[in-house]
C-alpha cells in the first residue's frame, strides 16, 4: 500500500482544538434549531415538513444542474407519466424526496441508525436510485461504460474518477477509506476507541457533521449520486445532533446558495470545498496529509450558512408572521372572502378542526361555511386525510411566493 492510498489520507478528519469563533457558531446553531418551530402545533409542523422536502429536493437538484420546479416535483409525487420527456429527473426527484422523509420519520420515531454507519451510507444510496431507469444506472468509466449498482462502493480500474483537479482514492480503497469514515465520525461508537469516536458533545457532532460531509465527498465512494447522499447523510445528522428542529430545515437550500447571494454565492459552496481539499501548506497546518485550516474555513463557513438558513426559516414559521401572511393570502385573492382567513388561522393554531366547526369560526350560515370551506380545499389550503375528517393546513407550490416569500429563486 502507498502512503497517498493509506486511509489517513484524510486526515485531519475532525476539528480537535476548535476556535472559539467555531464554538460559539455551534452554540448559535443549536440555539437557534431549538426555536424553530416550537411554537407550531405538531400537525402543522409536520404539513410544514413537507414543503422543506419539495424545497430541499430542488435545491440539491439544482447543485446537480437539475432545474426541477417544486410544481413539478409536487405533482410527480402523485404520479410520473411513462413518456414524460423529464421522466428521469422527475424520478430522481421523487426518490430524493421519499428517501428525506423516511430519514424525518426515523428521526422522530427515534429509529433512525447512526449516520456514518456504513449500511446506512449504502442504503441511502440504494434507495435514492430505486426506481431508477438503465439511463440513470449507466455511467461513462475510464475505459468503457458500465451500470452502476446502487449501494456498491466504486470498484475496479474503470470506476476510478477524477473530480475536477481532485484525484479521490483508487476504486479499490474504498472500502478501506469507508470503514476509517465510520470509524472517524460515528456518532454511536461501537468499540472502545475513544479517540476515534466523536463523542457524545454537540458541538463535536456540529463540527462532525461539517467535516464528515467533505470527507464524504474527498473519498467519492460511488460511482456516481456522491453529493446527493452527501446532503442527505448531513440531514440525517443534524437529526443525530439534536438540530433537525422536525424537519423544519436543510442544508441544501443554504448549500445552493451560499451566504453572499447572486452567482458569488451560488459559487461558494465549491469554494469552500476546494479549500478543505488543499494539502497540508506547512509545519503550522497540523499533522494530517491535508490542510487544518482548510478544513476549518469549511467548517466555519458550513456553520454560518446553518445559522442563516435556521434565521431564514425560523422567520418564515413564525407563528404570528405566518398567520399574517395566510391572511395576505386571502385578502389579494379574487374570490375568497375575509372569512376565509379565520379559517385558516385555526388550523394554523389549533393543528386541526372538525368541518362541522366552519360556522361557528367564520360566523357565517351553515351553508355559506360549507362552500367557503370547500373553495379553501379546491385551492389546496386545507386538507383531510379522509373525506369527511378533520382538516388541517396544506402549503401548495402555488401560494408559496406569498407564504414563504424569497424560498426560492424569482421566478421559479
Amino acid at each position: 500500500m502507498t502512503a497517498i492510498e493509506a486511509p489517513s489520507r484524510i486526515e485531519p478528519a475532525r476539528i480537535e482544538n476548535p476556535s472559539s469563533e467555531l464554538v460559539d457558531l455551534s452554540l448559535e446553531v443549536v440555539a437557534k434549531a431549538e426555536l424553530l418551530g416550537r411554537a407550531l402545533h405538531p400537525e402543522t409542523a409536520a404539513q410544514l415538513a413537507r414543503t422543506v422536502r419539495i424545497m430541499n429536493t430542488y435545491y440539491s437538484n439544482l447543485i446537480e444542474g437539475h432545474n426541477t420546479r417544486p410544481r413539478e416535483i409536487e405533482q410527480a409525487l402523485d404520479g410520473i407519466e411513462p413518456l414524460d420527456d423529464r421522466r428521469d429527473l422527475k424520478i430522481e426527484a421523487v426518490a430524493h424526496y421519499r428517501v428525506q422523509q423516511n430519514i424525518d420519520e426515523r428521526a422522530a420515531a427515534a429509529t433512525l441508525p447512526d449516520p456514518a454507519s456504513l449500511d446506512f451510507i449504502r442504503q441511502l444510496h440504494r434507495d435514492f436510485y430505486a426506481g431508477a431507469t438503465e439511463k440513470m444506472l449507466t455511467i461513462a468509466g475510464n475505459n468503457r461504460s458500465f451500470i452502476m449498482v446502487p449501494g456498491e462502493w466504486r470498484r475496479g480500474n474503470e470506476q476510478d474518477v477524477e473530480v475536477g483537479r481532485h484525484l479521490p482514492p483508487a476504486s479499490d480503497r474504498v472500502a478501506d477509506f469507508m470503514a476509517y469514515f465510520h470509524r472517524r465520525f460515528a456518532f454511536e461508537p461501537e468499540s472502545n476507541e475513544k479517540m476515534l469516536a466523536v463523542g457524545p458533545s454537540r458541538s463535536a457532532r456540529l463540527f462532525a457533521m461539517a467535516t464528515a460531509h467533505h470527507r464524504f465527498n474527498y473519498i467519492h465512494p460511488f460511482p456516481d449520486g456522491n453529493g446527493r447522499v452527501s446532503r442527505l447523510m448531513s440531514h440525517a445528522m443534524a437529526h443525530a445532533a439534536g438540530i433537525g428542529a422536525h424537519g423544519l430545515w436543510s442544508i441544501s437550500r443554504g448549500l445552493a446558495r451560499g451566504l453572499a447571494g447572486g452567482p458569488k454565492g451560488r459559487a461558494e459552496y465549491k469554494e469552500y470545498m476546494a479549500w478543505a481539499d488543499e494539502q497540508r501548506q506547512g509545519e503550522r497546518d497540523g499533522r494530517g496529509n491535508l490542510s487544518r485550516k482548510g478544513l476549518e474555513l469549511f467548517t466555519g463557513w458550513f456553520l454560518r450558512v446553518c445559522v442563516d438558513q435556521l434565521d431564514y426559516m425560523g422567520s418564515l414559521f413564525d407563528l404570528d408572521a405566518l398567520g399574517g401572511r395566510l391572511k395576505r393570502y386571502v385578502d389579494r385573492h379574487e374570490t375568497l372572502p375575509a372569512e376565509a382567513a379565520r379559517l385558516l388561522q385555526e388550523a394554523l393554531v389549533r393543528g386541526a378542526f372538525e368541518r362541522g366547526e366552519a360556522p361557528r369560526i367564520t360566523g357565517l350560515p351553515e351553508r355559506s361555511a360549507r362552500r367557503l370551506l370547500k373553495a379553501l380545499t379546491d385551492e389546496g389550503l386545507l386538507a383531510s386525510t379522509t373525506e369527511k375528517g378533520a382538516v388541517s393546513l396544506r402549503f401548495p407550490t402555488h401560494a408559496l411566493d406569498i407564504l414563504f416569500p424569497r424560498l426560492y429563486p424569482e421566478g421559479v
